[in-house]
């Protein structure tokens, strides 16, 4: 089964590590990611922008809003993901612990909904 595994980080601590520590980090996310497509867990994984570069679109009674970032009232933002297989929630759960990122902020392990088509 395929899960996503949403890493958020806090906005009171984007920006407080050093650069050694976020070239660390960095490092330990490449070496994750290497480590899990090895064992064949990875499906997909990337980082985002920061939320000021996003662009939230809305449409209500057919008409398109656009409303630049951020846009979302709360202390943290979701800063990346993995897609991941996994045989269970207690091993996605296990695999998503090992996301270094979950050091600074949390990660979310949510099953992907397989969507069908109705007759």
């Amino acid at each position: 089964m395929r899960y996503i595994c949403l890493i958020y980080n806090s906005t009171d601590t984007d920006g407080t590590l050093t650069p050694g520590e976020t070239a660390e980090l960095i490092k330990a996310h490449f070496a994750f990611d290497e480590e899990l497509s090895r064992e064949g867990i990875m499906i997909h994984s990337d980082a985002l922008e920061m939320p000021d570069t996003a662009t939230v679109l809305r449409v209500r009674n057919n008409t398109l809003s656009a409303t630049d970032g951020p846009y979302v009232e709360t202390k943290e933002h979701l800063a990346g993901f993995y897609v991941i297989e996994a045989l269970d929630m207690v091993k996605a759960i296990e695999i998503a612990g090992r996301i270094p990122s979950a050091r600074y902020g949390a990660v979310e392990v949510r099953p992907v909904r397989t969507l069908t088509l109705p007759d």
